[in-house]
C-alpha cells in the first residue's frame, strides 16, 4: 500500500460515515488505518508505547467510538468531535497518546506508582537540536498522589527550525529520561517520514 495522503484540519460532521456506511465500509478502513499506523506506534523500552495521532487516527477512534456506542444524534457526535479533535496536530507539533503497559495487576499498581511525572519526562529531539518535552494531559489530570495513570496524552511543540530539520530529513529521536524509566529510541526512515509528514 502507498502512504496515506496527508489531510490537514480538524474533523467535521462531514468527514464522518453514517453509521450504516462505516459497516460497510469499516473492513477497508480498517485495514488502510492499521497500515497507517504501523510507522506511527513506537516502542519505548519494554513498557511504553507512543501512538502518534493524526487526523486518520483520530477518525478512525472517532468512528469506531460511534458504532461502538451506538451514536447518530447530531449533538453526540459533535460531542465525540470537540473530545478528539485537540488530538489532531496543528502543523508545529506532535501529539501522542502515550500508554504504560504491564500486564500483572500487581506490579502494574506498584510500577505506576514509581513513574509518578513520567508524563513530563517524555521527549522529542530533531538532529542536535534542544530536547522539546512533553505538555501532558492537557484535557484533565491524569496522576494523583499515589500514582500516575496508564494513559497519558502528550503535546511536543516544535520551533520553527525542528520543523525545517525534520521535513528535511534530520534524524529524530525520541524518548523518556524518568528516573525509573529511561530509554530513547531513534526513529527509522518509514517512522521520520510519517511523522514529518504531520509538520508544515
Amino acid at each position: 500500500m502507498g502512504s496515506e495522503p496527508v489531510q490537514r484540519g480538524r474533523l467535521g460532521r462531514a468527514d464522518l460515515l453514517s453509521l450504516e456506511q462505516y459497516s460497510t465500509a469499516r473492513k477497508e478502513f480498517r485495514g488502510r488505518v492499521l497500515e497507517h499506523k504501523r510507522n506511527r506506534l513506537i516502542p519505548i523500552g519494554p513498557n511504553v508505547t507512543w501512538a502518534f495521532e493524526d487526523r486518520l487516527t483520530i477518525q478512525y477512534q472517532i468512528q469506531e467510538m460511534l458504532r461502538v456506542e451506538r451514536i447518530f444524534e447530531a449533538a453526540g457526535i459533535q460531542d465525540e468531535l470537540d473530545a478528539y479533535n485537540p488530538l489532531i496536530p496543528d502543523g508545529s507539533n506532535w501529539k501522542v497518546t502515550f500508554l504504560i503497559e504491564f500486564p500483572d495487576p500487581d506490579e502494574r499498581k506498584q510500577r505506576l506508582a514509581a513513574l509518578k511525572g513520567i508524563e513530563g519526562r517524555c521527549w522529542v529531539q530533531v538532529a542536535g537540536l534542544e530536547r522539546s518535552y512533553a505538555i501532558a494531559d492537557e484535557d484533565l489530570e491524569r496522576e494523583n498522589h499515589e500514582k500516575t495513570s496508564s494513559v497519558h496524552f502528550l503535546r511536543f511543540e516544535l520551533d520553527a527550525e525542528m520543523v525545517a530539520q525534520a521535513k528535511g530529513g534530520a534524524p529524530v529521536s525520541v524518548g523518556i529520561d524518568h528516573p525509573n524509566y529511561n530509554y530513547d529510541v531513534q526513529l527509522s526512515e518509514p517512522q521520520r517520514k510519517s511523522l514529518a509528514a504531520d509538520l508544515v
